[in-house]
């Protein structure tokens, strides 16, 4: 008996499977213990330490991920993996609410972090494989639009639930809610095809080892930016008069603001080069670190959040698009080999940012470690070509 042809899929649904990987994997298993972190610390005895170590667990399930799909070059075996990290987020997600364990939670939160590469790297590059394999414009805006949507679902939940339900119920409905996500990023996602070898040639050369070594020491310096932001956002802002009471909107409005990001960083890098983009990017979200040291106001940390939405997934969005243009046959595995060192301050940072913060009663000590870690990232990039198609280094 012949084994049916899976009919071919359109772009739309291409995308739509990529965008809804990336809510399910990053927004929802990964990035709602954001808005959720203040309540599970008020009613979950999570203290500010401990919310740092699970976000530390976390990121080193990402790590673990990422070294995993750096070391595999099968995209067929990519494909399978992608399958298995969305099963992994659902499951994860769910039973966070089954137990307030610390060392339960540990697990899942790795688990979690470890299902996110499913999205950022596998459903990334199989995406990317598709756009090259069909000869169309290999950029990722669209697609990263999804880091916006994931936030702004979760944030968007956590606010209908705030003070309706305890967290562990707010996790179980949250479980539920990623398998609306599940069933398209798993139905419409195509198996990887061949690249053609006139699309194989039309490839830039690799880059030269200065360029490339340049750009994982930045993307490290915005890793550390990104999680410090990424995980303790709300539990800073709502410490202000301001938006107490108010935490998951300000979850909401990162979102919000991060979904048109990767279009306006997409246009904006057409004219001023992917580099030069970048240092704007990183600039910008320095800027967003500081505002909230300057100013406890409603402004300020409105700004803030929007600033911040414009900039992390644009960052991601620009740098993975770099990497994807150098090595089109086996995108994934590029982008992994450069994430490790994202990765690993995923893990450094939110570890040390929770132990400032016990130890000083507030974020301040964690904002301030991020802007400096943002400008050293900008001189970092500053030394590299204006251009990813300058490779000499």
């Amino acid at each position: 008996m012949s084994l049916s042809i899976p009919p071919p899929r359109r772009a739309w649904q291409v995308i739509t499977a990529g965008i809804c990987a990336l809510v399910l994997t990053v927004g929802l298993a990964r990035f709602a213990y954001t808005p959720l972190l203040p309540v599970m610390r008020l009613d979950a005895g999570l203290t500010a330490a401990g919310g740092g170590w699970l976000a530390t667990f976390n990121y080193l399930g990402y790590l673990a991920g990422t070294v995993l799909v750096a070391r595999v070059g099968d995209m067929q075996l990519k494909f399978r993996f992608y399958r298995i990290g969305l099963v992994l987020a659902v499951v994860s997600t769910g039973l966070m609410g089954t137990t307030t364990d610390m060392a339960t939670w540990g697990v899942l939160r790795f688990v979690a972090g470890l299902s996110s590469t499913a999205g950022l790297l596998l459903a990334s590059g199989l995406v990317l494989n598709w756009l090259l394999a069909h000869q169309r414009r290999p950029q990722l805006g669209l697609h990263f639009a999804g880091l916006g949507v994931g936030i702004a679902v979760s944030g968007l939940a956590a606010a209908a639930m705030a003070d309706q339900l305890a967290s562990s119920r707010q996790w179980i409905a949250l479980g539920t809610l990623a398998v609306v996500f599940l069933i398209p990023a798993w139905a419409w996602m195509p198996p990887p095809a061949a690249i053609s070898s006139a699309t194989g040639a039309n490839a830039p050369p690799p880059p030269g080892r200065r360029w490339r070594w340049l750009l994982i020491a930045s993307y490290f310096c915005a890793g550390v930016g990104f999680v410090v932001s990424a995980t303790f956002i709300v539990a800073i802002l709502v410490q202000t008069p301001a938006f107490a009471g108010h935490g998951s909107w300000v979850w909401v409005l990162v979102g919000l603001t991060a979904i048109p990001s990767t279009f306006a960083w997409d246009r904006l890098s057409n004219r001023l080069g992917l580099i030069r983009a970048l240092m704007l990017a990183y600039a910008l979200q320095a800027t967003s670190f500081v505002l909230p040291l300057l100013d406890g106001g409603l402004w300020a940390g409105a700004v803030s959040a929007v600033l911040f939405g414009l900039t992390f997934a644009g960052i991601v969005s620009l740098t993975l698009t770099v990497v994807g243009r150098h090595y089109p046959h086996n995108p994934a595995k590029a982008m992994a080999t450069l994430t490790l060192s994202y990765g690993v301050a995923q893990i450094i940072a939110p570890a040390i940012a929770g132990t400032l913060a016990r130890d000083s009663g507030s974020y301040q000590g964690a904002l301030v470690l991020a802007a400096i870690m943002m400008v050293i990232g900008i001189v970092l990039l500053w030394c590299m070509p204006d251009d990813a198609r300058s490779t000499t280094g």
